[in-house]
């Protein structure tokens, strides 16, 4: 019985879904026109189950390059209509369109020029008719028993504004890089965003020997930078090589004095490097292809710039 129910409410809410796609018609198209044209800010509107899912909506939409905030209708009539421009669009959320609480701001957003798009369930509603556009967002049923508690309504509602949210992202070609810019907190932000520069250790950290060097040296250089490598330089204090933990470990099992040996002797050759500029993302993909733990920041240079580790990667939540 509890799992029949649960079915029975996907179903509803699932069927009420599939009908939007039928209701998407000029005036959705003359909502994104509207938007697209406004200098202002999309405030969203509603109250009870509708006001959350507004709450959502304009986070949608703010997070997708349009810029919107959420008006609490009761609050919106004691003073924070002082938010609200003449070069806003409003979309007011009520399954009714009868919401006394929401309809008290119409006048105000008529008299200050504001276009009102509607998402309503009743197109003959006062709501609809005080709109210049109106939304379908009409359900056959509830997915509760009693046909009452807001459920098919407020899920139809919802992708509504995610159909708004989308057709306006994609005519403002938002790209990626875009989302990256308003979600720098989250993982795709900091892998479009954040660059090798941003987390390189610079000038005394940068584990270098001279090519002269004596495996002493180099060994200690290594070790007490804790890079687990280092970079090897000339005269000119341009990069001619690296040596690294794993270079020593193979050194030792093929060469009985290694001590005897100078740093250019016992380094890599043409070691594998980066420009600052590049992402952190494309660090830790080249890091993966060679199977290595570090990188020399050389910036198109010779001489090294910087040095970053596999372990700085994973300290920014690139990976």
């Amino acid at each position: 019985m509890i799992i029949d129910k649960a079915k029975e409410v996907i179903r509803k809410e699932a069927k009420a879904i599939a009908d939007l796609e039928q209701k998407i018609n000029h005036q959705f198209a003359k909502a994104v026109e509207l938007i697209l044209k406004s200098k202002g800010r999309v405030i969203v509107t509603g109250i009870g189950k509708s006001g959350i899912i507004g709450r959502k909506i304009a986070a949608t939409l703010a997070s997708t390059g349009t810029p919107a905030m959420f008006l609490h209708p009761v609050e919106g009539v004691h003073g924070d209509l002082g938010m609200v421009r003449r070069d806003d669009v409003v979309i007011a959320i009520t399954k009714s369109g009868e919401t006394d609480e929401l309809f008290q701001l119409f006048p105000i957003f008529k008299r200050l020029g504001i276009p009102i798009i509607t998402f309503t369930g009743n197109l003959s509603s006062p709501a609809a008719e005080k709109s210049d556009v109106v939304i379908d967002v009409s359900v056959e049923e509830e997915a509760c028993s009693q046909n009452l508690i807001p459920t098919s309504s407020t899920t139809a509602a919802l992708v509504m504004g995610d159909a708004l949210a989308l057709a306006l992202l994609d005519e403002r070609h938002f790209s990626s890089e875009d989302f990256a810019l308003l979600h720098p907190g989250g993982n795709l932000g900091r892998r479009l965003l954040l660059k090798v520069s941003d987390i390189m250790h610079t000038g005394t950290s940068i584990p270098t020997v001279s090519e002269d060097a004596n495996m002493k040296e180099t060994i200690l250089e290594m070790t007490s930078k804790r890079f687990g490598a280092t970079s090897v330089v000339n005269g000119n204090g341009e990069l001619v090589g690296i040596f690294t933990d794993g270079d020593l470990r193979r050194l030792v099992e093929r060469t009985d004095d290694i001590f005897k040996l100078k740093a250019q002797e016992v380094m890599t050759k043409n070691p594998k490097t980066i420009d600052g500029e590049e992402l952190a993302a494309k660090a830790l993909n080249v890091m993966e292809f060679y199977n290595i733990t570090c990188l020399i920041i050389t910036n198109g240079q010779r001489k090294p710039e910087g040095i970053v580790h596999l372990h700085d990667l994973l300290k920014s939540g690139v990976v």
